[in-house]
């Protein structure tokens, strides 16, 4: 059924919790040192089990895939850029494929150099490249009307590429939505999967090609790996987005502020998998929604204290604020609440 615009608590009432939710009579989940995650099967839509699923936090580079759920239809595969030097404005040491200003790049490299190397500067070319006139403001808006499309309605994207920013927050409930749509793309599995490529040697500018490998290292490890993402700043903390089959069945486990102690993300989200792939098919606490189900408003609704100094649009019992042009952006202060936010729970949900 339809979500009720009036009572849109999405993806069920049993969601609706900051602690842990899972179906009754089943093992214990792992424990995990993140302070959210959820565990989805990506062709029924069931929802397994899940720790503060539609929790506020800060995505980093799992938010590429929003920017390839939201580029990918729409951009050339074959097309060459030529990239700029705005494109390259980075962060000074966070991850980059190594692409040079004036170079020329099939889209395809891009691709593969934003999911193999999560590479920033391919995600602000692709960003601009997919925004239109407006380059790359137009494309961070496409992303954030297509989360709204998705049904991930506590998703607000500033960067293309996660690096932070005020006002930028996802959950793990949403990623579990943007996940399933980028693995319903074939071309999107292919690119996640592929364990290596080649960048073209660039002779205007004396560069040589080189190859790039693929960081998520479940795809080495875990058999019937799908793909993913991986992603850390010193906010986010580690997250981490996986996807696995098995027996004809395919789950993806989300985390958001992970740390990195006795198991590094992509641990924490196999276990999470293991763990799902042992419940009954029919489990069930809840489901993703459909795109495009969440389209009629919802009604206002008041913000909580937590976020209440930083503006930013938060729920009171799960009804939504309204995404679109409405939306509040959450200020620098946000930030600073959402890490406070992340190490208390930290202590409280480890064993989970």
């Amino acid at each position: 059924p339809r979500a009720d615009p009036a009572h849109p608590t999405v993806g069920g009432t049993a969601l609706a919790t900051p602690g842990l939710v899972t179906p009754a009579g089943v093992a214990a989940p792992p424990p995990v040192a993140a302070t959210s995650w959820l565990v989805a099967d990506l062709d029924s839509g069931a929802v397994l089990g899940g720790c503060d699923p539609h929790g506020y936090a800060t995505p980093a580079s799992v938010q590429k895939l929003l920017l390839a759920a939201t580029m990918l239809p729409k951009l050339d595969p074959h097309q060459v850029v030529t990239v700029t030097a705005a494109d390259l404005d980075i962060e000074p040491g966070s991850s980059a494929v190594g692409l040079l200003v004036g170079g020329r790049y099939p889209v395809e490299t891009l691709w593969l150099g934003l999911l193999l190397r999560s590479g920033n500067d391919a995600a602000n070319t692709l960003a601009r490249l997919g925004g239109g006139p407006d380059g790359l403001p137009g494309g961070v808006r496409a992303m954030n009307e297509h989360a709204r499309h998705l049904g991930a309605l506590r998703t607000h994207a500033v960067t293309p590429s996660g690096l932070d920013a005020p006002g930028q927050f996802t959950s793990a409930y949403d990623l579990a939505l943007i996940a399933r749509a980028c693995f319903a793309d074939p071309t999107f599995r292919r690119y996640d999967a592929t364990p290596r490529a080649v960048v073209p040697a660039q002779p205007a500018l004396r560069e040589k090609a080189f190859e790039i490998q693929n960081d998520n290292q479940l795809l080495y490890r875990y058999p019937g790996a799908l793909g993913g993402k991986t992603g850390f700043t010193d906010l986010a903390r580690h997250t981490y987005v996986g996807a696995a089959e098995r027996h004809g069945r395919r789950l993806v486990a989300t985390l958001l502020g992970a740390e990195v102690t006795e198991q590094r993300g992509w641990q924490q989200g196999a276990a999470l998998l293991d763990w799902g792939f042992t419940l009954p098919r029919d489990a069930s606490v809840g489901r993703l929604v459909r795109p495009g189900e969440l389209t009629a408003p919802p009604s206002p609704a008041a913000t909580p204290p937590a976020l209440a100094a930083a503006g930013g649009p938060v729920d009171q019992g799960h009804r939504w604020a309204h995404p679109g042009a409405a939306l509040v952006v959450v200020l620098a202060a946000a930030g600073v609440v959402l890490l406070a936010r992340r190490r208390r729970h930290a202590s409280v949900r480890r064993h989970r």
